[in-house]
């Protein structure tokens, strides 16, 4: 009996630069192109797992300790404070150096890598077998109220930009860690965020919604004329976390013509928003059959968090991705929707938001 297909994999969301940045002297570039045991994503991990490409974010840090800024470890409690925010120069220099990280590895990759800035690029590199890196910004602070940065940073293969992260900035408020929730934790966007939507609608950089509260995630449906995409969040119907996206939000996004990236962070998928290992990879596809209910089979993809947080213990990191195609497998998926869920449908809502 043949083996089964293997099926690359573009994914929404990762935190390797994060990582990467974090090791200080040593040499991240190295670890990333050779591999190691620490992390969750690197080019050997890539190639075993099938990971052929994705959105690499850049997060800037709150200058606490790494956990106050770390999905991964932020406890899930009502209580949860607001992490602290960061200041304009602060988030300028880290958003400069682990954008130097992504094109020092596509240098040193000699091949093996690019960073994307079309959807023709991505599907050559698909056809080549090379990890296709798309550039994406967490959290907007290093963005200047006149957009100048932005400008900058476009030109330079700034593709995707969520507003906030998990806290508030200049432009909007992110919700909170916390589970049980409703993502309806604050204010909308501010004047400047309302801008921002605009200013990123021309030049074409997706807008992504998954750290953003109800309320600004209601500001950016009536501005933007793009799809609405959230990278990597989960169905709050299955995991009443705040972080994940209520049935009225899937509608919304569905009548958009968007996307949802299903994130793999065991707090987000688990009802409880425990951090528990032991998570099976049958709930990842609990979540996709929810959210392809509600925005169909053209909308849903895969949005890791890897790098970010807790990954079920079955699927450790990205060499395990053909698990979750395995998982979709058993629940007797054709293989055409497993490929729209695996590559075909994030490439649709790119080319549409980028055109």
């Amino acid at each position: 009996m043949p083996s089964p297909k293997r099926v690359p994999i573009f994914d929404g969301h990762n935190d390797a630069l994060l990582r990467l940045y974090w090791r200080g002297s040593s040499d991240p570039v190295a670890s990333f192109l050779h591999g190691e045991d620490k992390g969750q994503l690197d080019l050997p991990k890539a190639r075993k797992g099938g990971f052929a490409g994705g959105l690499f974010a850049i997060f800037v840090p709150s200058r606490e300790k790494k956990s106050a800024a770390d999905p991964a470890t932020a406890p899930n409690l009502s209580g949860n404070p607001e992490p602290p925010g960061v200041d304009m120069a602060e988030a300028q220099r880290a958003v400069s150096a682990m954008a130097s990280l992504l094109y020092r590895i596509e240098r040193q990759a000699r091949g093996r890598l690019r960073i994307c800035r079309t959807v023709d690029d991505i599907e050559a590199c698909l056809d080549k077998n090379v990890v296709a890196a798309v550039l994406h910004i967490e959290g907007a602070e290093a963005i200047d109220p006149k957009f100048e940065m932005l400008d900058v940073l476009h030109a330079a293969g700034l593709r995707s930009l969520g507003p906030v992260w998990s806290r508030p900035n200049a432009f909007g408020h992110g919700v909170p860690f916390r589970c049980p929730s409703s993502p309806d934790t604050g204010p909308g966007l501010t004047d400047l965020g309302k801008a921002l939507v605009g200013a990123c609608n021309r030049l074409k950089i997706l807008i992504d919604l998954s750290h953003l509260n109800e309320r600004g995630f209601w500001d950016v449906a009536e501005l933007s004329d793009a799809p609405l995409v959230a990278t990597h969040s989960n169905a709050h119907a299955i995991s009443p976390h705040s972080r994940n996206l209520t049935d009225q939000q899937l509608a919304a996004i569905r009548k958009s013509g968007g996307f949802v990236g299903v994130n793999f962070a065991v707090s987000f998928l688990r009802p409880d928003g425990g951090r528990e290992k032991n998570t099976p990879l049958a709930l990842i596809v609990d979540h996709i059959r929810h959210l392809i209910d509600h925005v169909g089979e053209d909308g849903v993809g895969f949005g890791s968090d890897f790098d970010g947080a807790l990954m079920p213990e079955e699927l450790g990191n990205a060499a395990g991705l053909q698990k979750l195609v395995e998982a979709l497998r058993r629940r007797e998926y054709s293989e055409k929707l497993i490929e729209k869920l695996c590559f075909r449908n994030w490439l649709r809502v790119l080319r549409r938001t980028w055109k």
